[in-house]
């Protein structure tokens, strides 16, 4: 039996960005050495980023990825770096001629691995995901070969994210071909309780592959993804041998032990891969003898965030990465005194630091003083930048040339609102977050142009019941990846008062939905689980509430359209996951 000592990159790239990522690679796999690993496993694509989306129908990009791929398998070697073999992602092509259906320039999914100075091998990924978040038919075509090269004497195999997630294809054929451990590089995107479902996965596929099993995931936020890390290292039992945190970059580095020493003849050989295809296995050496026996580390199991912390850290680092990447120095939103602008300044002060978060209290005529003192409230304890614009007199100005009533008056009111913040945005270049959640969001319960007006969306998927619960959470709660260091940034009294827009006298939200506990239980239905009128009332909810929320929300998909992105943290966002027609006739019906 053999030893190895691997080390994962638990790593955030950035899209489009080759130059700094291969920096990044260079960086961590120093790192590695350092620390005395054998082998160095990056992310699905972490040359190039992941998902580039339409990026990879570009000659030009693809160019690029397979030029970075070669020029940092020199540069390893001239920094003393040859000997110790990387397995990282990035986009090459499949050289396929073109044909109607085919991506332009028959893109892949591609992994490799270096050593001393070149690219040994490469392989693509052979289950392409076509559903939620996912449309990976349009961007590549399948990978049809499996790499497995002898690393001390221990056969190495190589798959690539889906690869885990169906069944056959390249797990079913490691299982038949035989390997002491398979490395796979993944860009997994979070939703919540993820994590759970992923550990039993990984392990259940080192059962079928027959070996020990290391899954790399990467960490960062992109448009509207985010990526929790959490990789994972099991052994061919499927027993959880080290796990990396949540929502941080890391370098894992395990000791893998009893590693079966190999004396297969290397070569090419084709297997059925379970699903139809065939999988050519390629089989090479590295290194045939294992190493010397040495005193083995103990592992590192990183303990979990519980549910809410999870969705917190989400959160967060989606807006840290959101603001850094995209090259803003600041953000700006408008503070009312309610829970969601409340819970979404808090977000913003932990994942960018106070000091560069603004905000504007912009009271109207309807404003209650408790909702202006809330808010006065939350800029001294949080310590951000504040500034009162009251709005009274601009509407007035507006209603002297246009004469409103009604929703259209009220609506004015967010209009100028949105106004004002998209004015400040301009002249100090500011980022504006929007604050509305997504039960509002479902229910059109916002003004196009006035309250959904900004950049970003930072709790656009978060239901309402759950603004109320990540509020008590972060009040209770700090982390040291927190820029923010403050207790119960958030005023009680704005998380126990009854939700209201406040554009009409003594409005509260319960006058136009029902109780949220009870909106948000129907909306997981008919939203998360695609559940139709029938099926929605078979489940217990009051038919009359039915039709008037369906109705609601199916005639709101044309704001939804127009709504900045935010961070998916459930199984089901607006915007990737759920798409549906606007000129749409068609409706449920309860009888």
């Amino acid at each position: 039996m053999a030893q190895l000592r691997i080390a994962l990159a638990q790593t955030n790239p950035v899209v489009g960005d080759l130059t700094a990522n291969a920096d990044a690679l260079v960086r961590w796999t120093r790192e590695a050495a350092d620390r005395g690993a054998h082998l160095v496993l990056f992310t699905e694509m972490f040359l190039t980023g992941y998902p580039v989306e339409d990026l990879v129908l570009r000659t030009s990009f693809v160019d690029a990825s397979v030029r970075t791929l070669e020029d940092v398998a020199v540069r390893l070697a001239e920094e003393g770096l040859g000997d110790l073999p990387v397995v990282v992602g990035y986009v090459d092509r499949a050289g396929l001629a073109p044909r109607v259906g085919q991506p332009k320039g028959a893109p892949l999914d591609a992994a490799a691995l270096l050593h001393q100075g070149r690219v040994v091998t490469r392989t693509a990924k052979h289950h392409l995901p076509n559903y939620g978040v996912f449309d990976e038919y349009r961007y590549f075509v399948r990978g049809d070969r499996l790499p497995i090269f002898r690393l001390h004497g221990v056969d190495v195999a190589i798959a690539v994210c889906e690869d885990l997630w169906q069944q056959g294809g390249p797990v079913a054929v490691v299982g038949e071909a035989g390997a002491g451990l398979l490395v796979v590089p993944n860009a997994s995107p979070y939703e919540r309780e993820k994590d759970d479902v992923r550990l039993e996965l990984v392990a259940r596929r080192a059962r079928e592959a027959g070996c020990a099993l290391a899954y790399a995931n990467q960490v960062g936020g992109q448009d509207e993804l985010v990526f929790d890390g959490d990789s994972i290292v099991v052994d061919a039992s499927g027993e959880l041998v080290a796990r990396a945190g949540q929502f941080r970059e890391e370098l894992l580095v395990v000791d893998l032990d009893d590693l079966p020493v190999s004396d297969a003849e290397p070569g090419v050989f084709p297997y059925g891969a379970g699903d139809g295809s065939t999988i050519t296995v390629e089989r090479l050496v590295l290194s045939a003898e294992p190493v010397a026996p040495y005193a083995r580390q103990v592992p590192e199991v990183a303990p979990r965030l519980d549910d809410t912390g999870e969705v917190y850290q989400a959160l967060v680092l989606a807006v840290r990465d959101y603001v850094a990447k995209n090259g803003f120095r600041s953000v700006i939103l408008g503070l009312s005194g309610g829970i969601d602008s409340a819970l979404t300044a808090a977000i913003a002060s932990d994942a960018i630091g106070p000091e560069r978060v603004h905000v504007v209290m912009m009271p109207s005529r309807y404003s209650s003083e408790h909702s202006l003192g809330d808010a006065e409230e939350l800029v001294r304890r949080q310590g951000i930048n504040g500034r009162i614009v009251p709005i009274a007199d601009i509407v007035t100005a507006f209603e002297k040339e246009i004469d409103l009533s009604g929703l259209a008056a009220e609506n004015l009111q967010a209009r100028v609102r949105g106004m004002i913040l998209m004015g400040l945005s301009n002249e100090h270049g500011h980022l504006v977050l929007t604050t509305g959640n997504k039960s509002e969001l479902a229910t059109g319960y916002s003004t196009l142009y006035g309250d959904s007006a900004g950049g970003f969306a930072p709790i656009k998927d978060v239901p309402k019941t759950m603004v109320w619960a990540l509020s008590r959470w972060r009040n209770e709660h700090t982390d040291p990846s927190f820029l923010m260091d403050v207790e119960r940034p958030i005023p009680e009294n704005s998380i126990t008062k009854e939700p209201s827009a406040e554009l009409r006298p003594d409005q509260r939200d319960t006058d136009s939905l029902p109780p949220y506990e009870v909106l948000d239980r129907l909306l997981d239905d008919y939203v998360e689980k695609d559940m139709g009128s029938a099926e929605l009332i078979a489940a217990g909810h009051d038919p009359a509430l039915v039709t008037r929320i369906i109705r609601l929300v199916d005639l709101a998909e044309y704001k939804r359209r127009q709504y900045p992105p935010g961070p998916k943290i459930t199984p089901k966002n607006f915007g990737r996951d759920r798409r549906l027609p606007i000129t749409n006739r068609w409706r449920e019906t309860t009888a």
